[in-house]
């Protein structure tokens, strides 16, 4: 259900239990995540311990959480203002590991999300406003669920009304920096709205750039607006940036795809491309 300070605590049929991780975990560089299946030891006399973490079937560095259905990724329209690019990110690795994306706006009450939807209309995913909490929480039903965020979003704020009985901690934000404060240390697992639901700590932008690697052949893959159009390009090897005959683009240049989401794409694409074999 969380880490905290090398302790585990683990759900099972009987209650929860605080376990310790058996060492090899430590020599094998494996850490345990909120979402992890394990096999556990109860000993009166000296620590519990995890001592298999069963196969995991997707998981994420940022956040660091295992075999989740779906990431709700919070975004608010101003204070902090929203960051497409690392929206795009996340989307793409989510995509990558086979979790699907929902998109939370919030504060539209101080600035309209309008613009944000324009931008992910097209998407295909699931796109809410922090109002519309019986939508959410149908969405939540029988799944398990990340949300995450950059730092005083209203990713707790947002929770909190969806399940009023988990009273998570929130703050204000700073006028100063245009950032939150991290309210939520670790990623926690919390029973809620017929599912289970993980509470992850805040980020900021800067988090995301060393996170998981994604491969340039993969990235058109990971953008589910082009997949009507992939194969139609005129040349078989191209790279959607901006080729003669390229049908992205040309999607692109009459709107059906966002041209912001396109940018994310080429500026990935060309990180991509720089990423050296031993990095993978």
């Amino acid at each position: 259900m969380k880490g905290i300070g090398g302790f585990y605590y683990v759900e099972t049929a009987f209650g929860v239990y605080e376990c310790k991780a058996k060492g090899r975990f430590r020599k094998e560089k494996i850490t345990p995540l909120a979402g992890d299946l394990v096999r556990i030891t109860l000993r009166e006399d000296k620590d519990n311990t995890i001592d298999e973490i069963l196969p995991r079937k997707n998981c994420l560095r940022r956040p660091p959480v295992a075999n989740i259905d779906q990431l709700f990724l919070v975004i608010s329209t101003t204070l902090p203002v929203p960051n497409p690019p690392v929206i795009d990110r996340l989307t793409a690795l989510a995509e990558k590991s086979s979790i699907t994306p929902v998109l939370v706006f919030s504060k539209s009450d101080l600035v309209s999300a309008e613009s944000l939807l324009e931008i992910y209309r097209t998407t295909g995913y699931a796109v809410f406003l922090n109002t519309q909490l019986e939508e959410i929480r149908a969405m939540l039903n029988g799944k398990v669920s990340a949300f995450t965020g950059n730092s005083g979003v209203g990713k707790s704020t947002l929770l909190n009304a969806i399940a009023p009985e988990l009273q998570l901690a929130t703050n204000e934000i700073s006028e100063k920096l245009g950032r939150g404060k991290h309210t939520t240390r670790q990623a926690e697992i919390f029973h809620a709205a017929d599912g289970l639901v993980i509470d992850t700590a805040g980020f900021s932008s800067l988090d995301i750039v060393t996170n998981d690697v994604i491969r340039k052949e993969e990235l058109e893959q990971l953008f589910p607006e082009f997949a009507p159009y992939l194969g139609q390009c005129r040349f078989t090897s191209c790279a959607h940036i901006g080729e003669k005959g390229c049908k992205i683009c040309e999607m692109v240049d009459t709107g059906v795809i966002s041209e912001s989401r396109h940018r994310s794409y080429v500026s990935m694409y060309r990180d991509a491309k720089t990423i050296k074999e031993w990095e993978l």
